[in-house]
């Protein structure tokens, strides 16, 4: 039986002019580049201008996307943007993206699963693809950390950064065969709150009336971090029958190379078929899988037909991964 899929046509990012190295930030807190590169991979990361919101980010990921695409903005009725950072508490991001971007009909919406929202958002853009309720959309990650950092914490404020990505989808009949259709073939999404103080923001419109700064236990998090990864990856992989030879490139969620490496490791996927940006990006939460997307698929690596496995884990705990033919 015949099956609809959400096919990827397009997929374009953003970052922002300004990059900071480590031994800028070595500069003016206590902490070196050996530090950083040594724990987490990371040696610069981008960091939005003054003025620069989050809904601008997203704006440009998204045009570069449509552009990847070779469609206009008119023929997108959904828009999924994954944020932590939104412009305002309300309204939601998504619709200054959609007046941005021109389109004043269809729906939007932002999604709030941290640095595992993209993945999240993917799964929603793709459910209300699969049902018919929309036709085409643009699933964004975007986010400006910078804004909710404590400058002063070492531990949290050398790990972050600003950017967007988006990818176009639309809903396509494929042969109904897991193992050759292109598109989202499987998701898995999973959430525990016990975890919430190990990765979290101190502040918020109800608790606190403010919009405070992000703390977090660095290895409790790094603690669960595989072993969450490595489960919901198990996941796609017996829903669909394939395994790691099957896949063709492992773009995670960029936040710390020891645990992108770990969880290769883990599963088999050989180190050359992982796509790393977290030396350039710093954690850019939910705009991380995204970016390292369209880097992979502006170079070359990411060609159509490719199997792509996505996974990501944040603050929630959330996690969860997306399984698609490009």
């Amino acid at each position: 039986m015949t099956q609809i899929r959400s096919v990827v046509l397009g997929c374009g990012s953003y970052l922002p002019e300004q990059v900071v190295t480590n031994a800028q930030l070595a500069a003016r807190i206590d902490t070196s580049d050996e530090w950083i590169v040594q724990r987490t991979g990371i040696r610069e990361r981008h960091i939005a201008a003054e003025g620069e919101f989050t809904s601008h980010l997203a704006i440009k990921a998204a045009q570069a996307a449509l552009s990847d695409a070779g469609m206009d903005a008119q023929s997108i009725d959904l828009i999924v943007l994954a944020t932590s950072t939104p412009d305002n508490t309300f309204p939601a991001t998504a619709v200054a993206v959609q007046h941005g971007l021109g389109i004043n009909h269809g729906a939007a919406f932002d999604l709030q699963a941290v640095c595992s929202g993209f993945v999240f958002a993917l799964a929603t853009a793709d459910n209300f693809l699969r049902t018919g309720a929309f036709k085409r959309a643009l699933v964004i990650g975007a986010e400006t950390f910078s804004r909710i950092l404590d400058w002063n914490d070492r531990g949290t404020c050398v790990l972050f950064g600003d950017g967007a990505g988006a990818v176009v989808l639309e809903a396509q009949e494929q042969p109904g065969n897991a193992a050759t259709d292109r598109g989202v073939v499987t998701t898995h999404l999973r959430s525990d709150g016990r975890h919430k103080a190990k990765l979290f923001v101190d502040g918020g419109p109800s608790s606190t009336q403010t919009v405070g700064h992000l703390r977090m236990e660095g290895r409790e998090v790094f603690k669960h971090a595989v072993g969450m990864i490595t489960d919901v990856i198990v996941d796609a992989f017996e829903a669909t029958g394939l395994n790691a030879d099957s896949i063709d490139w492992f773009v995670p969620h960029q936040a710390n190379k020891r645990i992108i490496d770990a969880s290769a490791h883990k599963l088999h996927i050989a180190p050359e078929k992982v796509v790393l940006t977290v030396d350039r990006h710093g954690n850019t939460s939910a705009a991380s899988i995204p970016l390292a997307l369209s880097e992979a698929r502006k170079d070359g690596r990411i060609k159509k037909g490719d199997v792509v496995l996505l996974e990501a884990m944040g603050g929630g705990f959330t996690w969860g991964s997306a399984l698609l033919r490009w």
